[in-house]
């Protein structure tokens, strides 16, 4: 019998949003994986790896509970092909803004879903363009806390928003979690969704 809810494998207030969202019952697994890019691994590559193994780290810490499946995601900014990650500090913050005023980049997310079957991916592919920002403007948003734990320090649903001039692909996927890919995977392994009570533990 499937189950009623996923087990979701992250830490992201936004993944958690985004489930309620679409109304799918969801318990935390604290995870942690190296995120550290591989030599030669592409972009698709990278979040693809990085999903599955989070999903995968997050599989035997079910513990003894119900056979829920684990999802898991992974999000990435790229820019002229080099992954832009989450800032290591103020100035590499400040840096990765600067570098992206005015450009238009790429972000990549991959699902995964882990179940009794085996594990399965999707990847979404969106791309956004950004206004020009400058060093001051910069400055004041990383004061603002925001951009701290973000892929390419800037998040398109909060106050970075501001910055987005333009957005072809998912929403949802640069937020963190695209919900078109998401809801085909959660429909194969028979989780609900839209119920009337997705409130999490």
């Amino acid at each position: 019998m499937p189950a009623d809810f996923v087990y979701l494998a992250s830490s992201s207030p936004r993944r958690r949003e985004l489930l309620r969202q679409i109304g799918v019952a969801f318990r935390l697994l604290d995870v942690a994986v190296d995120e550290s890019v591989l030599p030669g691994e592409d972009p698709p590559s990278y979040v693809l790896r990085l999903a599955r193994a989070k999903a995968e780290a997050g599989w035997p810490r079910r513990g003894t509970g119900p056979g829920a499946p684990v999802l898991a995601a992974d999000t990435a900014v790229v820019l002229d092909g080099a992954i832009l990650g989450k800032p290591k500090n103020r100035s590499d913050g400040e840096a990765m803004l600067l570098r992206l005023s005015g450009r238009t980049h790429q972000v990549l997310t991959a699902v995964t879903l882990r179940h009794d079957g085996g594990v399965e991916s999707r990847i979404s592919h969106s791309v956004v363009a950004l206004r020009s920002i400058g060093a001051a403007e910069a400055h004041r948003y990383w004061d603002t806390g925001e951009p701290q734990d973000k892929a390419g320090a800037y998040g398109v649903q909060g106050l970075g928003g501001v910055f987005v001039a333009d957005l072809r692909g998912s929403y949802s996927g640069v937020m963190g979690l695209p919900l078109f890919e998401t809801a085909e995977l959660l429909d194969a392994a028979g989780v609900p969704r839209w119920a009337l009570d997705s409130r999490s533990t």
